[in-house]
């Protein structure tokens, strides 16, 4: 399996086609996040009877959705950067899935804001500032902030490296990095990158899944880190046979 590729050749990272792909996996998630959606907004949780509530603006639905949309571009981005990059196929196959994936995901998060009108990106929110407001979620009304007005958490005690949005993300520089890599270098890059990516993915679905209040995401939270968990240890494994191990 190797991921979808342009007529332009192999230094067109963007391609129509990509374009194309990434947008239709997008369509589908956001249709499937409207069907879930309304699922649960209508009360069924499967059985428990409790009626859904919006989240409110800060909650930690609301920022698990805000946040991961982010993160996992970044992931979707190197997927595609590592797909013109190298020709091993056990390679392209993990990029692949890790783009298919998340691009949907992302679609979900993105639909699941829509549909309960509330902003992509808010002004001023610390990212991951959600993970310090266990309980806070409630209704619309529930701002989610302390009462001196700053949010009630930044990031529930994780710190991204410097140069870095959020914990796991690479900065601008390992971005160009592993933009003029090839081959082998690429390939090692390109998985110590997603290693530490899918790290903090975890760190912060886990934090969704503790603390969101709608069962669909929470199952989505819980999803992530089960999968994510599981393409750790193959990637592992796989920088093992390129002579290379995780980094920290």
């Amino acid at each position: 399996m190797s991921l979808p590729s342009g007529d332009d050749g192999p230094a067109v990272r963007r391609t129509p086609r990509t374009y194309w792909v990434a947008g239709t996996a997008v369509l589908l998630a956001l249709l499937f996040a409207a069907a879930a959606t309304v699922t649960a907004a209508s009360g069924d949780t499967g059985g428990s009877g409790a009626q859904a509530r919006t989240p409110a603006l800060h909650s930690p639905d609301a920022g698990f959705a805000r946040d991961m949309a982010v993160h996992h571009q970044q992931a979707v981005e190197m997927s595609f950067i590592v797909r013109d990059r190298t020709q091993d196929e056990a390679v392209h196959s993990l990029a692949y899935d890790i783009a298919n994936t998340q691009a949907n995901q992302r679609g979900m998060l993105l639909g699941w804001l829509d549909l309960w009108g509330l902003p992509k990106v808010v002004a001023g929110e610390p990212p991951m500032s959600w993970m310090g407001t266990s309980g806070t979620s409630g209704t619309s009304g529930t701002s989610g902030t302390s009462e001196t007005g700053g949010h009630a958490g930044h990031g529930g005690g994780h710190a991204a490296k410097p140069g870095a949005l959020m914990p796991g993300m690479a900065t601008k520089e390992e971005i160009a990095r592993l933009d003029a890599a090839s081959g082998r270098d690429a390939e090692v890059l390109y998985l110590q990158l997603m290693t530490d990516h899918h790290k903090g993915g975890v760190a912060m679905a886990e934090g969704c899944a503790q603390q969101c209040q709608t069962p669909v995401e929470r199952e989505l939270a819980q999803g992530m880190v089960d999968a994510q968990r599981s393409e750790l240890t193959l990637m592992a494994n796989m920088l093992g046979q390129r002579g290379a191990a995780p980094r920290g």
